[in-house]
């Protein structure tokens, strides 16, 4: 019998309640418990797919092409549990399913409202596929008081009362703020927070307070007398130092074992943290910096790559190597100042994106890495600026670009319907961006003994894409004969799933996005390999 936990917040975004989600789903692991982890976002897209990043932060794929939030990212990172299409829901997704179904006459005449319409659809999410896992943990995106969140904390009120109160627990995290002027914590906000909950009819059980100070058992007491709460179920959360400290501070809290009580189930397993507290010695002990330049344009938004972010740390702590990971605009990148931006680095990466803005940096950016043999790691949009690197500057072909930025020039990247004639392949719609990409886990056929086939220990790979544009495979046979191999293909050899570059220590480019399947406790091993190379190049240039 699965038991379901509500996670809400308040007072501001932000606080953390998807790193609550993950560490509490751990949490529950290492007690023997299974643990299914759920989105519900309340923004009207129907996925964040068209979403900017500056906005929304990254967008998350898993396994099965669904297009996420970030948190997922995290949910599947602590848990070790792939996420699916079924675990991330949307206001859009909802109104469009609904609307969709009322054109089809599917309501039979009814007015169609929020309630019990929309509750309903909700509430069907929230236990759709729930069969052998112990807890659900559904995690309401946004803020109390939020008119977006209203459907949604109507709908698990609701589902709270039709499960039974013995089979659901609330728990909700807000902001203790530290008001430095007077030296005091204020429990105020969280007051207020808890009010507009119960003012809708869902009483929390837990109050998880995020302050960057310790709160004394004095305000503790405060928050439990006004927002009815037992004083024991008023948990801090302090600022850590890094996000994988977080199970070990709610471990402190004992935040697992107050939620078996309240469920009334017996503990399992002990607590056993070390996987966690082996992770933070690492990322807490003095080692020797690497530094790498990560060349993008979203570089003001640590969550645009936040996948990306996270990778980089489990390879440098497979590498016992402390990471400096620079982000450098590619819009101030040009042939004249390329090098004197990019000498100091021990390693470049360019990331994924989309769009014209800030692709000449990149190029001029690989082209100063297969020079100058400075190791380079490539992703998605990043191995397709190297393709045109390399015809324009290999092989002469100097209009060499993609489709995406226009119709001029010699196309090398572009759609699939643009290169591969008469075989009734559809890809893309110049009138809807949404759901037009390639998009989940493919498999990919890695050449023998090339340099990504040993870094994998095998010759066939399953990763997971998010892209819209292909690399037309016109100028394989050229651009090989030069040392640019083709050394990943797909299953039926039509499209290039990654490249190296012969002669030189580290230089590999993937369509795919491996970020999103690298963990704390197992490292991607194209991650490690490169923070290895970055190591080398680092320790050659001290010698």
């Amino acid at each position: 019998m699965a038991r379901y936990i509500f996670v809400t917040g308040g007072v501001v975004s932000s606080l953390g309640k998807g790193l609550t989600s993950a560490s509490l789903a751990s949490l529950l692991q290492l007690r023997g418990y299974k643990v299914k982890i759920r989105k519900l976002d309340p923004y009207l897209n129907v996925d964040p797919g068209t979403m900017n990043p500056f906005e929304h932060g990254e967008v998350f794929v898993t396994d099965d092409g669904a297009e996420t939030d970030l948190d997922l990212g995290h949910y599947e990172r602590f848990t070790n549990r792939p996420a699916t299409k079924e675990d991330n829901i949307t206001t859009g997704q909802i109104y469009k399913d609904i609307i969709e179904k009322e054109r089809r006459g599917e309501y039979l005449g009814s007015t169609v409202q929020i309630i019990p319409h929309v509750t309903n659809h909700i509430k069907k999410f929230i236990s759709n596929k729930v069969s052998k896992e112990d807890f659900v943990i559904c995690e309401i995106g946004g803020t109390v008081g939020d008119i977006e969140s209203l459907p949604f904390l109507e709908a698990i009120r609701q589902f709270s009362n039709e499960e039974g109160r013995n089979k659901s627990l609330f728990i909700h995290l807000t902001l203790v703020p530290y008001i430095q002027a007077s030296g005091e914590l204020k429990t105020k906000p969280t007051q207020h927070s808890v009010k507009d909950l119960r003012s809708i009819g869902i009483q929390p059980d837990i109050i998880i307070c995020r302050s960057e100070k310790n709160i004394p058992k004095e305000e503790k007491r405060k928050i439990s007398l006004f927002c009815n709460v037992e004083p024991e179920h008023v948990i801090q959360s302090i600022d850590v130092k890094s996000i994988y400290e977080v199970p070990i501070k709610y471990d402190a809290e004992k935040l697992d074992k107050k939620i078996l009580n309240i469920f009334g189930l017996k503990e399992k397993n002990k607590s056993n943290l070390k996987i966690w507290k082996d992770i933070v010695t690492k990322v807490n002990s003095k080692r020797k910096k690497v530094s790498i330049a990560i060349v993008g344009k979203y570089v003001d938004l640590k969550d645009a790559y936040k996948s990306l972010d996270e990778a980089l740390i489990h390879g440098s702590l497979s590498n016992d190597v402390d990471l400096d990971a620079e982000w450098v605009d590619s819009k101030k990148i040009n042939k004249n100042n390329v090098s004197k931006i990019l000498k100091n680095y021990s390693a470049i990466l360019i990331p994924g994106g989309f769009g014209v803005k800030g692709t000449e940096g990149k190029i001029e950016a690989i082209a100063y890495a297969r020079k100058y043999k400075v190791p380079f790691f490539g992703i998605c949009f990043g191995m397709q600026m190297a393709i045109i690197e390399s015809a324009r500057n290999v092989l002469g072909i100097k209009k060499a670009t993609s489709s995406e930025f226009g119709n001029g020039g010699k196309h090398v990247i572009g759609l699939m319907q643009e290169w591969i004639k008469g075989k009734g392949i559809q890809k893309g719609s110049e009138k809807n961006l949404g759901g037009t990409m390639r998009l989940g886990s493919y498999k990919a056929k890695l050449k023998k003994n090339s340099l990504i086939s040993k870094i994998y220990k095998s010759n066939l790979i399953n990763e997971r894409h998010r892209h819209r544009y292909e690399v037309n495979k016109n100028l394989k046979s050229k651009l090989e004969k030069k040392g640019l191999i083709f050394s990943g293909l797909s299953p039926d050899g039509s499209l290039p799933e990654a490249i190296e570059l012969e002669n030189h220590p580290w230089f590999i480019g993937v369509q795919f996005h491996p970020e999103f399947k690298s963990r704390p406790f197992a490292p991607h091993p194209l991650f490690s390999s490169f923070i290895k190379a970055a190591k080398n190049n680092s320790e050659n240039k001290n010698d």
